[in-house]
């Protein structure tokens, strides 16, 4: 007669609970030690002045091909107060553009969209200066009109930021201009009424004398 025995024993070995993992304590040092790294972007030194989303585009081979979709700004320098234009593709962090904002530089409305306008200049976004012709778009009109702005008004310096703030000062100036200018006007109204009041004094005079 056949022994049941081995049976038994493998039916409680299945059934036995599975013994919990244990907590040693034990704790494992890395096998690598990372320390924090500072990373410079290069435009510490620069204060952003205008910061917008937008797609880049740049003139080659005769045309126009996707430089990048990213972040553009205008950075003015704190010290030397130039302006520069950034502008990085969104995910990698790559500059698509890096050039000086001059006052000699124009920007013109793209043909047949008013979201987007072009201008030339002198890039350094790839290691080297070559006369660019870029294209950039927006995702309204008023982004466009916003971006123009400090580069057309910009006359004088070769940063385009810099006539912000001597639009500024030149508006605080005026300002106190007319505030000083409505004293003397006052007093200049008040002589002239003072000699029509006498001329009309001196004429009365003159027709009462004829009449006696």
């Amino acid at each position: 007669m056949a022994s049941k025995e081995p049976d038994n024993e493998h039916r409680e070995d299945e059934e036995a609970p599975a013994a919990d993992d244990e907590d040693t304590g034990a704790q494992v040092a890395p096998i690598v030690k990372l320390e924090e790294v500072s990373v410079s972007t290069g435009e510490e030194n620069e204060d952003p002045i205008l910061d917008l989303k937008a797609k880049l585009y740049r003139f080659t081979e005769n045309q126009w091909k996707e430089r990048g979709v990213g972040t553009v700004k205008l950075l003015k320098h704190k010290e030397t107060g130039k302006v520069r234009l950034v502008m990085r593709q969104s995910k990698t962090l790559k500059i698509c553009a890096n050039h000086l904002v001059l006052s000699n530089m124009t920007v013109q409305e793209h043909a047949g969209n008013d979201k987007s306008c072009l201008w030339h200049a002198a890039d350094f976004a790839d290691g080297e200066l070559k006369d660019e012709l870029f294209c950039i778009r927006f995702a309204s009109v008023e982004k466009v009109a916003e971006s123009q702005k400090p580069k057309e008004e910009d006359k004088d310096a070769s940063a385009a930021a810099g006539l912000l703030e001597k639009l500024s000062v030149e508006e605080k100036k005026t300002d106190d201009k007319a505030e000083e200018e409505k004293p003397v006007a006052a007093k200049e109204e008040k002589e002239t009424k003072d000699d029509t009041e006498k001329a009309d004094a001196e004429k009365k005079d003159g027709e009462a004398a004829s009449s006696t």
